[in-house]
């Protein structure tokens, strides 16, 4: 029997089903809420491993470092966490890897992000370095757009908006790929088709079951080497050279992937973390 921390603020869908699924094989499960732990230098927690489902703040990572530093087995471990968690640092370990992802420019003030955006050309997607759900991208068309998006963003004053992340915008047929890793196994995936330009099914996209052929398998399998592996969801597209890595996230919602494919997701999970605290 593990001692199972659950880290969240919010108990979704799946952090319901993870609960259940792990009560079902007799784990005690305790929901360690980021609004009532308190951290001290030398802390003691009842847990034996924590699987962290907050969206990655630079408190919940703070969490997750402290609790590693404490002895505790943390899923994504930390270092996962936080290279999931900013868009440069995934854009760079991607390339690094030789994994196919768009050109990325960053720059750090408005007047240096319209030239990058310039030299990069139209157009292009402005993404906050931290971000999930899709929210507050711009697909830039042309120079009176860019300087309205860059202003607009300047105005904000916030850390998150001073970094202009500038991804290469690549065409894709009205879907992207969303794939689920779990240790060394690719478990599931889904296309998610819409009309809107942001393939989300937050905006509307409709979800189906994609196949994970051998070249989706061995693509996602890289790209979750490259952040140092754990619980992933990889988001693909299907360019005209093949298909490209966008970005890797350390916590992913599953819900919507679970009639389309039939996996037992959260049950995967489980096995995972139940494996990872054996050799632990």
């Amino acid at each position: 029997m593990l001692n199972l921390g659950l880290l969240c603020t919010r108990v979704g869908i799946e952090e319901k089903l993870l609960m259940q699924e792990a009560s079902r094989r007799g784990h005690n499960v305790i929901k360690a809420d980021l609004r009532n732990l308190i951290f001290g230098l030398e802390n003691h927690f009842p847990f034996d491993v924590v699987l962290a489902r907050d969206f990655l703040h630079p408190r919940d990572l703070c969490a997750l470092f402290l609790l590693e530093r404490a002895g505790i087995r943390t899923i994504n471990a930390y270092d996962v966490a936080r290279r999931c968690a900013d868009k440069v640092s995934i854009s760079k370990l991607l390339r690094k890897h030789h994994i196919p992802t768009p050109d990325v420019l960053v720059a750090f003030t408005p007047e240096s992000a319209l030239a990058a955006i310039e030299r990069m050309g139209y157009p292009v997607i402005l993404k906050p370095a931290v971000g999930t759900w899709g929210k507050l991208l711009a697909k830039v068309n042309d120079r009176e757009s860019a300087e309205a998006i860059l202003e607009h963003k300047d105005s904000l004053g916030s850390y998150y908006h001073s970094i202009f992340y500038i991804q290469k915008y690549i065409p894709k047929p009205g879907r992207d790929i969303q794939a689920i890793v779990v240790g060394d196994e690719v478990i599931c995936a889904v296309y998610r088709a819409g009309r809107h330009w942001i393939t989300h099914s937050d905006r509307g996209a409709k979800v189906e079951n994609c196949p994970v052929t051998a070249e989706l398998r061995a693509l996602c399998l890289q790209a979750a080497r490259a952040v140092g592996g754990g619980v992933l969801a990889i988001d693909l597209m299907e360019s005209s050279e093949g298909l490209v890595v966008h970005e890797v996230n350390s916590v992913g919602e599953f819900r919507d992937l679970l009639a389309p494919t039939g996996v037992a997701i959260a049950e995967k999970i489980l096995d995972y973390v139940e494996q990872v605290s054996a050799h632990a």
